[in-house]
Protein backbone atom coordinates (compact mmCIF):
# COMPACT_ATOMS: atom_id res chain seq x y z
CA UNK A 1 0.00 0.00 0.00
CA UNK A 2 1.41 3.38 -0.96
CA UNK A 3 1.29 6.38 1.31
CA UNK A 4 -0.97 9.31 0.49
CA UNK A 5 -0.17 12.96 1.09
CA UNK A 6 -2.47 15.93 1.62
CA UNK A 7 -2.26 18.82 -0.82
CA UNK A 8 -0.57 21.07 1.76
CA UNK A 9 2.06 18.42 2.48
CA UNK A 10 2.87 18.15 -1.22
CA UNK A 11 3.07 21.94 -1.57
CA UNK A 12 5.48 22.22 1.34
CA UNK A 13 7.56 19.23 0.13
CA UNK A 14 7.95 20.83 -3.31
CA UNK A 15 8.65 24.26 -1.79
CA UNK A 16 5.54 25.80 -3.31
CA UNK A 17 5.20 28.16 -0.36
CA UNK A 18 4.55 31.89 -0.15
CA UNK A 19 7.86 33.39 1.07
CA UNK A 20 6.17 36.08 3.14
CA UNK A 21 3.27 34.28 4.79
CA UNK A 22 4.88 30.80 4.67
CA UNK A 23 1.51 29.39 3.56
CA UNK A 24 1.43 26.55 1.01
CA UNK A 25 0.43 27.57 -2.51
CA UNK A 26 -2.16 24.83 -2.99
CA UNK A 27 -3.80 26.68 -5.87
CA UNK A 28 -0.80 25.86 -8.06
CA UNK A 29 -1.35 22.12 -7.54
CA UNK A 30 -5.08 22.47 -8.19
CA UNK A 31 -4.33 24.34 -11.43
CA UNK A 32 -1.78 21.73 -12.56
CA UNK A 33 -4.35 19.05 -11.75
CA UNK A 34 -6.68 20.64 -14.30
CA UNK A 35 -3.94 21.04 -16.91
CA UNK A 36 -2.13 17.69 -16.66
CA UNK A 37 -4.10 14.50 -17.13
CA UNK A 38 -1.37 12.58 -15.30
CA UNK A 39 -2.38 14.12 -11.97
CA UNK A 40 -5.42 12.39 -10.52
CA UNK A 41 -5.56 12.70 -6.73
CA UNK A 42 -8.00 10.66 -4.70
CA UNK A 43 -10.77 12.81 -3.29
CA UNK A 44 -12.19 11.78 0.07
CA UNK A 45 -14.65 14.15 1.74
CA UNK A 46 -13.67 16.81 -0.82
CA UNK A 47 -9.98 16.63 0.22
CA UNK A 48 -7.20 15.74 -2.18
CA UNK A 49 -4.79 12.91 -1.42
CA UNK A 50 -1.77 12.31 -3.66
CA UNK A 51 0.08 9.00 -3.96
CA UNK A 52 3.89 8.85 -4.07
CA UNK A 53 3.67 8.27 -7.85
CA UNK A 54 1.56 11.40 -8.20
CA UNK A 55 4.08 13.39 -6.15
CA UNK A 56 6.88 12.26 -8.50
CA UNK A 57 4.88 13.43 -11.51
CA UNK A 58 4.19 16.77 -9.83
CA UNK A 59 7.89 17.06 -9.02
CA UNK A 60 8.70 16.67 -12.73
CA UNK A 61 6.09 19.29 -13.63
CA UNK A 62 7.51 21.72 -11.08
CA UNK A 63 11.03 21.12 -12.41
CA UNK A 64 9.96 21.79 -15.99
CA UNK A 65 7.71 24.79 -15.31
CA UNK A 66 9.36 26.54 -12.37
CA UNK A 67 13.05 25.59 -12.66
CA UNK A 68 13.46 25.33 -16.44
CA UNK A 69 10.91 28.02 -17.33
CA UNK A 70 8.90 25.87 -19.72
CA UNK A 71 5.34 26.67 -20.63
CA UNK A 72 2.48 24.45 -19.49
CA UNK A 73 1.98 23.20 -23.05
CA UNK A 74 5.69 22.42 -23.42
CA UNK A 75 5.70 20.48 -20.17
CA UNK A 76 2.57 18.62 -21.30
CA UNK A 77 4.28 17.56 -24.52
CA UNK A 78 7.32 16.27 -22.65
CA UNK A 79 5.23 14.35 -20.13
CA UNK A 80 3.20 12.83 -22.96
CA UNK A 81 6.44 11.46 -24.43
CA UNK A 82 6.74 9.33 -21.27
CA UNK A 83 10.24 10.46 -20.43
CA UNK A 84 10.72 8.84 -17.06
CA UNK A 85 14.23 9.85 -16.07
CA UNK A 86 15.88 13.22 -15.88
CA UNK A 87 19.45 11.91 -15.83
CA UNK A 88 22.58 12.06 -17.96
CA UNK A 89 22.63 8.37 -18.80
CA UNK A 90 19.31 8.05 -20.57
CA UNK A 91 19.68 9.20 -24.17
CA UNK A 92 16.03 10.28 -24.29
CA UNK A 93 16.26 12.26 -21.07
CA UNK A 94 15.78 15.98 -20.72
CA UNK A 95 19.23 16.64 -19.31
CA UNK A 96 20.93 14.80 -22.17
CA UNK A 97 19.02 16.86 -24.75
CA UNK A 98 19.63 20.03 -22.78
CA UNK A 99 23.35 19.27 -22.44
CA UNK A 100 23.71 18.49 -26.15
CA UNK A 101 21.95 21.74 -27.01
CA UNK A 102 24.17 23.70 -24.64
CA UNK A 103 27.29 21.95 -25.93
CA UNK A 104 26.42 22.87 -29.54
CA UNK A 105 25.66 26.47 -28.63
CA UNK A 106 28.91 26.72 -26.66
CA UNK A 107 30.92 25.40 -29.60
CA UNK A 108 29.29 27.94 -31.91
CA UNK A 109 30.06 30.78 -29.51
CA UNK A 110 33.67 29.66 -29.08
CA UNK A 111 34.12 29.52 -32.86
CA UNK A 112 32.70 33.04 -33.20
CA UNK A 113 35.04 34.31 -30.47
CA UNK A 114 38.04 32.66 -32.20
CA UNK A 115 37.04 34.27 -35.50
CA UNK A 116 36.73 37.64 -33.82
CA UNK A 117 40.17 37.26 -32.29
CA UNK A 118 41.67 36.27 -35.65
CA UNK A 119 39.97 38.72 -37.94
CA UNK A 120 38.26 41.31 -35.75
CA UNK A 121 41.39 42.98 -34.44
CA UNK A 122 42.99 43.33 -37.88
CA UNK A 123 39.89 44.98 -39.28
CA UNK A 124 39.39 47.27 -36.30
CA UNK A 125 42.98 48.57 -36.31
CA UNK A 126 42.70 49.72 -39.95
CA UNK A 127 39.73 52.00 -39.36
Amino acid sequence: MSKFFKISEVSVYLDLVNPLSKKPLNHILRYWEKEFRQIKPKKINNRRYYSTEQVEIIKKIKFLVKNKGMTISGAKKLLNLNINKLDDYDLDSLKADYKNSLRNKSKNLLNKIKNLKKYGKKNSSKS
